[in-house]
């Protein structure tokens, strides 16, 4: 079941802050766990009503007053972008009369969650991820996000069993004394899926907590365990508000690395030295795992199809052309490109008759006066004079 809304989506996007019309809404949550009223903030993204078929993954913000609008305007920026997928954003309201700290206090001896904090624990897990599944279509990708005191408390859902998070989102965290110790503990036993960890921190920290902050740092970093993914960012210009701005988007480039096109870093780590067949199965995987984590039903965008071109034209002969080709058709129907890399399988072999048939029918996809008419009509030109016998290989004669 959705949630009704208005259709009507404005949002001003000024530097890291945005204001949200009726995609945004605040619902009174009677907590049983609490045993008292919570107000919850929730943003879903403008094609929400548009497919009910789409799912999407979802962050929980702590701290919503001042986190909730820097992290949603920069969702719709990189989900605009293509650099992350649309989420659905839920924000936790904890100052209006100073709850954070009843929700996220901890135990000096132990570093573990006090009574109260084990409440909002339970709230958390028991209640509201529950009311999500059951009234928004989210994908098994949940993100979590606390600044400063929230930020050591986002910890408690990575340490337990069956950590209830993908993504974890640590802003200048005020980590309790054992904290660095039970993530440690606890990395090592990380499996079966990736886990992201992203933490920052800024220059108005005391030494006690930078020094935690740089403990903290030195275990994650020195994590052995191909699961868990980490990145730090040591703002030193930048006080406590600013690194706000600054690790949002941040953690959202690292956490969502995979779902943008592939980087010029990417394809010098993993594609360049693949076969053809390897690089085009590394394209289908790379999507039908977008596909598998974040609930996206996005094709393979051609940005990606160009970055691997060069690999099935210079090695092995151009025997994957055809692979390629059909590859292509699958996704964009419509599209020419798929039609000429399949001729141009067949011109290389010397098979014109077949060739010629993918190069007429790829030219016949083309819009009326679209640019490329000519260029493309150039191969069913060149085609009929080899397949006459009458083509001149050499372009200076």
């Amino acid at each position: 079941m959705k949630l009704k809304k208005s259709s009507l989506f404005i949002v001003f996007l000024i530097v890291c802050f945005s204001a949200f019309s009726q995609n945004t809404k605040t619902i009174k949550f009677n907590s049983e766990q609490l045993n008292t009223d919570r107000y919850i903030k929730i943003y879903v993204p403008p094609s929400y009503e548009l497919d009910s078929t789409n799912l999407y993954p979802v962050a929980i913000v702590l701290d919503a007053e001042y986190l909730f609008d820097a992290y949603v305007g920069n969702s719709i920026l990189f989900a605009q972008k293509e650099k992350a997928p649309e989420q659905i954003v839920v924000g936790i309201n904890q100052n209006y009369y100073g709850e954070r700290y009843e929700d996220c206090g901890y135990l000096l001896e132990n570093s573990y969650p006090t009574a109260r904090a084990e409440e909002f624990y339970r709230f958390m897990k028991v209640e509201l991820l529950t009311f999500l599944e059951e009234n928004y279509p989210v994908s098994p990708f949940k993100t979590i996000v606390g600044n400063t005191l929230t930020a050591n408390y986002i910890n408690y859902f990575l340490i337990e069993d069956y950590p209830s998070f993908n993504a974890f989102i640590s802003i200048s965290p005020y980590y309790a004394m054992d904290m660095p110790v039970l993530l440690h503990n606890k990395i090592s036993t990380l499996n079966d899926e990736n886990f992201y960890y992203y933490m920052s921190n800024h220059k108005e920290n005391t030494t006690e907590r930078d020094l935690l902050i740089k403990d903290s740092d030195t275990i994650l970093s020195g994590a052995n365990n191909i699961n868990f993914k980490y990145k730090y960012d040591a703002f030193k210009e930048s006080s406590r508000t600013t690194a706000i701005g600054q690790s949002i988007p941040s953690a959202l480039a690292f956490i969502f690395e995979m779902y943008s096109t592939i980087s010029k870093e990417e394809f010098e780590e993993n594609v360049k030295d693949l076969s053809p067949a390897d690089a085009i199965a590394y394209l289908e995987n790379k999507y039908v795992e977008i596909e598998y984590l974040y609930g996206g039903k996005i094709k393979i965008r051609e940005q990606d199809i160009f970055a691997i071109e060069p690999i099935i034209l210079d090695k092995e002969n151009g025997d994957y052309l055809k692979n390629f080709g059909e590859m292509i058709n699958k996704m964009y129907k419509e599209s020419a490109m798929g039609d000429y890399y399949i001729g141009r399988y067949y011109e290389t072999g010397k098979k014109y008759r077949t060739a010629l048939k993918f190069y007429k029918s790829g030219y016949m996809k083309l819009p009326k006066g679209d640019p490329n008419s000519d260029g493309y009509y150039e191969n069913i030109e060149r085609v009929l004079l080899k397949r006459d016998g009458l083509y001149n290989e050499d372009p200076n004669n």
